[in-house]
């Protein structure tokens, strides 16, 4: 692999992964479209939407390894939520993972633009008041957490994105869990999902294993320097960026598609 290819992928990792862990994203988002884009337009060979899709999937797990470990503390992980949601998208993101392999890369990248579609309006819903709420007396549905988590897997899993950038709208305009709250369980959910996703994708043999690698190294460095970042951001502007992040993605992807 030559060396500006190397650099590329290390820089699309790094940048995706510091927003990851600003964010409470696992990055695909992010990483996906650049991934799918970047390499052939400073000249190198195109990746695959499979390929891009299995890198996505390995790299997301490091990403929120990283994350999760730079809100440990604080109170921000909410156990029962984790619980909840983590199983659920787990299950669903196997099944996605797994049976992504009949769809065609066509296929592929239009289930990605429905699922960024949906959190784009989603992300600009009005949430007005959940940052009111003290974080240990948070409450949510529990089983409509569980349901809503499970779809989300399945779709997640056959882009190999762990889901999170559906999962933050989710969980602040149905569930109304506090924006500080949702970034941190979220990034402790994708983790359990992106397990899911990887494996479908590793077992096969969707996962070209040294972009991946390269793409985990950026990650562990930049994720929980992103985390850190996203600690001292106003809640507002941490739910402004990501919605116009979803809503710029959502662009691209539907006009390559049209």
């Amino acid at each position: 692999m030559e060396l500006g290819l190397i650099i590329t992928i290390f820089l699309i990792g790094f940048i995706g992964s510091y927003i990851s862990g600003m964010l409470g994203i696992g990055g695909s988002i992010i990483k996906y479209p650049l991934l799918l884009y970047i390499p052939s337009m400073v000249g190198f060979t195109a990746f695959t939407a499979h390929e891009v899709s299995g890198i996505s999937a390995v790299q997301v797990f490091f990403a929120t390894i990283g994350g999760v470990w730079a809100y440990r503390k604080g109170g921000y992980l909410n156990k029962s939520l984790i619980l909840y949601m983590g199983i659920s998208i787990l299950i669903g993101s196997f099944v996605g993972g797994f049976g992504s392999r009949l769809m065609s890369e066509g296929g592929i990248n239009i289930v990605y633009g429905i699922l960024a579609l949906i959190a784009t309006v989603m992300m600009f819903i009005p949430k007005k008041g959940i940052d009111d709420q003290a974080l240990d007396k948070v409450e949510f549905n529990r089983w409509l957490a569980a349901s809503l988590a499970l779809i989300v897997g399945v779709g997640a899993g056959i882009v190999g994105a762990a889901g999170a950038f559906l999962l933050v709208p989710i969980m602040l305009v149905v569930l109304k869990i506090p924006t500080r709250m949702t970034i941190a369980s979220s990034l402790a959910i994708t983790l359990i999902s992106s397990i899911g996703a990887t494996v479908g994708k590793v077992t096969t043999g969707q996962v070209e294993y040294f972009p991946a690698a390269i793409m985990v190294v950026a990650s562990l460095i930049a994720a929980p320097l992103g985390a850190i970042a996203g600690k001292k951001v106003n809640t507002k502007v941490l739910q402004m960026i990501l919605a116009l992040l979803i809503l710029g993605t959502t662009i691209k992807v539907w006009s390559d598609i049209f």
